[in-house]
């Protein structure tokens, strides 16, 4: 076995990953990077971008259709295999190889391969599939743990051998199914239900909860359910299924509790992730994840109460976000680059708060609490709630273009500590009251930062009309 030294050593090359080290090697240190995949993550590949490739078609088409003048030229649906094509351009046809330069320029040695933590401060990294290691790394500084999670499979009697796709299935297809169960009513299977939906499936999209997009706001579920059934979507909640399995003829079965079953010819599971963190060799170094299998850290990142090891993205549990991931990174490298002081701050800690966006037809973007999060966290919150689409800037994408924005403010403190928007084409409208809400702006100062008109941030004058005197 080969053996090599570096200052430091990252496992994963997502999105968190490939931040950390281009960061640290950009403050002039020797970093291996880890991968067993693609080099860029499920971000890249099977999550972020293709699923937005499928999407936009979707936008697109609704806009138009509100427009007079347009609609009367764009007839008919798009073509699926020309939606695909484009989504197989964004994925470079599952080739991380446009990835690979920047790594090159900045020095960063690239080990393909499974990595494993086997004592301190060292790695061992072994070919996909092969058992024994062929490279042990020895990391000067530290370790960074950026392996990302993997799709969960709810506790139901026969769906893991049942289902046939994934979000990495869902996002790559090559081929659109005659129909198609989505299980999981989340960002990920409402986005994927209005994607297949598009391109000529008939989906039925199950969730267990009470509504969609269960972390936010109900008005915004609401509005992404009543959206996906105008598109086609068969959407049903408050489900509870008893079973799966896949047919002799290969089409799927689906019962619920009471007798009823739906059968399609394919099953995607939507409903959750699971942390990366089973064969990583924790206990060689005797950090043990939390109880939901996640790498606690504390503000710095760093995990296990040790000076070496770290833990950034989606395998520290705070947020399954790549934007979170990233700046966690930023974090984490400069602390490892001598920046005793770098940490997360209080709010970031938190992580359920971050920027967030759901690329529906309504679009749902939101940050920080939602009212009923700011009054079980002790804030005597208010709501202010507008139309999005009642102003002059929103007449231009179309009449009929619906929406809520809800602004959560905490009127003793005089600051937003949440906001929520629904809309057509609406993400956009989001870092404003990011910045409000990371920075804690004061109403009075945001009352000075007077939107554009014609422009939808007029939304934001209905905020200062309507706030606490």
């Amino acid at each position: 076995m080969h053996e090599t030294e570096a200052d430091v050593v990252v496992l994963g090359a997502g999105p968190a990953g490939e931040v950390a080290a281009g960061q640290l090697a950009g403050g002039g240190l020797d970093v291996v990077l880890v991968e067993d995949r693609l080099v860029g993550g499920e971000c890249s590949f099977w999550g972020c971008m293709p699923s937005k490739a499928l999407l936009r078609p979707v936008e697109l088409m609704a806009e138009i259709a509100r427009v007079p003048g347009v609609r009367e030229l764009v007839t008919g649906t798009p073509d699926p295999q020309v939606v695909l094509d484009r989504r197989d351009e964004v994925v470079h046809d599952l080739d991380d190889s446009v990835q690979l330069p920047w790594l090159d320029d900045r020095g960063i040695r690239l080990e393909r391969g499974v990595g494993r933590l086997v004592a301190e401060r060292t790695v061992e990294v072994r070919d996909v599939g092969a058992e024994q290691p062929r490279l042990r790394i020895t990391a000067r500084r530290a370790i960074v743990v950026a392996v990302g999670t993997v799709p969960a499979f709810p506790p139901v009697d026969g769906l893991q051998e049942a289902a046939g796709w994934t979000n990495r299935e869902g996002t790559n297809a090559d081929e659109v199914p005659e129909s198609l169960i989505v299980i999981g009513g989340g960002p990920i299977g409402s986005e994927l239900a209005l994607a297949w939906s598009s391109l000529g499936a008939t989906v039925t999209l199950l969730e267990s909860g009470p509504q969609l997009l269960a972390k936010e706001e109900p008005f915004a579920g609401e509005q992404v359910a009543d959206g996906l059934r105008e598109h086609g979507v068969d959407v049903r909640v408050g489900v509870t299924i008893a079973s799966a399995a896949r047919q002799p003829d290969g089409t799927v079965s689906v019962s619920f509790e009471g007798g009823e079953s739906i059968d399609a010819a394919e099953l995607m599971v939507a409903a959750g992730r699971a942390p990366s963190t089973g064969d990583l060799g924790l206990e060689a170094v005797g950090v043990t994840p939390n109880d939901h299998g996640y790498l606690d850290t504390d503000a710095h990142l760093l995990a296990g109460g040790t000076d070496w090891l770290y833990a950034v993205g989606d395998v520290n549990g705070r947020a399954l976000l790549t934007h979170v991931g990233k700046r966690q990174s930023r974090v984490m490298a400069d602390h490892v680059l001598g920046d005793a002081d770098a940490a997360l701050a209080p709010d970031e800690l938190e992580g359920g708060r971050s920027p967030r966006v759901t690329f529906t037809e309504p679009q749902v973007a939101a940050v920080g609490y939602t009212l009923q999060d700011a009054k079980d966290a002790g804030i005597d919150a208010i709501a202010i709630d507008v139309p999005s689409d009642g102003n002059a800037g929103a007449s231009f994408i179309g009449k009929g273009a619906g929406g809520t924005t809800r602004f959560v403010i905490d009127p003793e403190a005089n600051i937003l500590v949440g906001a929520t928007f629904t809309g057509a084409g609406i993400a956009e409208q989001l870092h404003a009251a990011t910045i409000a809400v990371a920075g804690r702006v004061p109403l009075d100062v945001l009352d000075r930062a007077t939107p554009a008109f014609p422009t939808r941030t007029e939304t934001w004058l209905r905020l200062m009309d309507k706030r606490p005197r």
